[in-house]
């Protein structure tokens, strides 16, 4: 089960996911997520309830940060957990995303164009 939690902060939309990003529910992810991206090119994903994580919810987030790139926005990751955390160290995720250990860090990330 998985619930996501939208709140504006400046021109960033902050997206909680609470639960587990995982196949049952990846595709109502990327479509809710890219229903907002519509009308908010910078996002930051707080991920601080998210316990768990599959190949089709790594899937879905790479799927949104190239959404919001071709949109010449960006999409940040803040609060990854330990058990989620394995998942994106042994496919090397890690690597195409911000990641940040706060929710105040990676909002301050966003700058100017994000104000």
């Amino acid at each position: 089960m998985m619930e996501l939690k939208f709140d504006k902060i400046g021109n960033v939309l902050k997206i909680t996911v609470d639960g587990r990003l995982v196949a049952a529910c990846s595709e109502e992810f990327k479509e809710t997520v890219s229903g907002w991206l519509a009308d908010n090119r910078f996002l930051l994903f707080d991920l601080s309830q998210m316990n768990h994580i599959d190949s089709s919810g790594l899937g879905a987030l790479v799927y949104v940060l190239q959404k919001a790139n071709a949109q010449d926005g960006s999409a940040k990751l803040a609060c990854l957990q330990p058990r989620p955390r394995i998942v994106f160290d042994i496919t090397k995720v890690y690597r195409i995303f911000e990641i940040f250990d706060s929710v105040d860090a990676a909002l301050a990330s966003f700058g100017a164009e994000a104000k």
